[in-house]
């Protein structure tokens, strides 16, 4: 039998379809349909200037909007030769790594939902109030934030803003660990998640799983590793699992939190003097920049004629992770709930998935996935 689930469904937080063929209530195979709410953003952005397009990258994806203008910031800037200054830098830290605990703890509340467990959802949304009121107390704004520009930090930041900052990561401290040991330590979340979703680190690799859901099946890939502001001034543990299934996901994005809330410290800590903008002269070239956004890998390529985007590639995790989902995970989950719930374990995000528009020699708009185009 084939169960369809969506594009639109109660289950689902943004409109997708599910294909699942099942024996009695065992699903054996499961396909993802896109396609629902395409955008063509890329193609959009063409033809804009910077500033039009930091502003349009910022709305690829809805949770993870500050990581895709860091990267497309960070792309430009390795065009035209930009030094970012240390200050702004550090400011950027901040900023993703409290994006990346919101993120965490509302991907985690969405599993909990999913499986019925009200008590969890509204704690951990609770705890995820206070990652979103310090990001408003530096930026100015909760979700697009509209904090980086090319060459740094649209303004700077001090005590009056670190200090709640520090003192709502503590207030998250204090109650994290009950949070994290009700879903670790209860019989009946177990159940339902150990050994559910299982994907097996060949298979992540093979699927080309980022971030989190890669992470949970011992796949090591952090991009945070090997960026410039990271290695040079900042001390973290990736955070890996083996066990490759619900439960392991859930809490790797669960145990990323606290080193995420020990970067931001640091950088509060040593946060350096000077200019948080550096002035900057847009070149014509081409450049390619990873991040590691909350969902996993962002890649921004971009090729520029003077300050205008001639071309722009995006690749986002959700696609990768979404159909490492089908092909892996929800493949003989015990009932077509368990479908639904591992579904939510993978974060989906289908906005940031429904962006890639090329045209056709006639100038007609072709839709194709990330991994037809790069």
């Amino acid at each position: 039998m084939i169960v369809p689930i969506g594009p639109i469904h109660p289950a689902l937080k943004e409109p997708i379809r599910l294909k699942l063929q099942t024996e009695g209530e065992r699903v054996v195979k499961a396909e993802i349909e896109y396609g629902y709410v395409h955008r063509g953003i890329e193609k959009i952005i063409e033809g804009k200037t910077w500033q039009k397009g930091i502003y349009l990258s910022e709305r690829v994806c809805g949770i993870c909007s500050y990581e895709h203008t860091q990267t497309f910031a960070e792309t430009i800037e390795a065009i035209s030769d930009v030094d970012v200054p240390p200050r702004a830098q550090f400011l950027r830290v901040i900023a993703n790594e409290l994006d990346r605990i919101q993120s965490h703890l509302l991907a985690n509340s969405t599993f909990f939902k999913s499986m019925d467990h009200e008590t969890l959802f509204m704690h951990v949304l609770e705890l995820r109030e206070y990652a979103m009121d310090s990001i408003e107390l530096l930026t100015g704004n909760r979700v697009n934030m509209g904090w980086n520009v090319v060459g740094g930090v649209k303004m700077d930041a001090d005590e009056r803003h670190f200090e709640p900052i520090l003192e709502n990561l503590k207030k998250i401290e204090e109650r994290f660990e009950i949070v994290r040991s009700l879903f670790a330590e209860g019989p009946a979340l177990a159940l339902r998640c150990k050994g559910i979703g299982y994907m097996s680190k060949k298979e992540a690799i093979k699927g080309r799983a980022v971030g989190p859901i890669g992470r949970a099946s011992d796949v090591k890939e952090d991009y945070r590793v090997g960026h410039y502001t990271y290695d040079d001034y900042f001390d973290f543990k990736v955070i890996r699992r083996t066990e490759g299934d619900n439960y392991a996901r859930t809490l790797t994005r669960f145990d990323e939190i606290p080193e995420s809330i020990s970067l931001v410290r640091q950088a509060i800590e040593n946060m350096p003097d000077g200019e948080v903008r550096t002035p900057a002269e847009i070149k014509s070239g081409y450049a390619m920049r990873r991040n590691e956004a909350p969902r996993g890998e962002v890649t921004y390529m971009i090729e520029t004629n003077g300050n205008l985007i001639k071309n722009i590639s995006i690749r986002t995790p959700s696609i990768p992770n979404m159909d490492s989902c089908a092909k892996y995970m929800i493949r003989d989950v015990p009932t077509v709930a368990d479908a639904v719930s591992t579904y939510a374990s993978c974060d989906p995000c289908v906005a940031c998935a429904e962006r890639v528009a090329i045209t056709d020699e006639a100038g007609k708009t072709i839709v194709k996935r990330w991994d037809e185009v790069i």
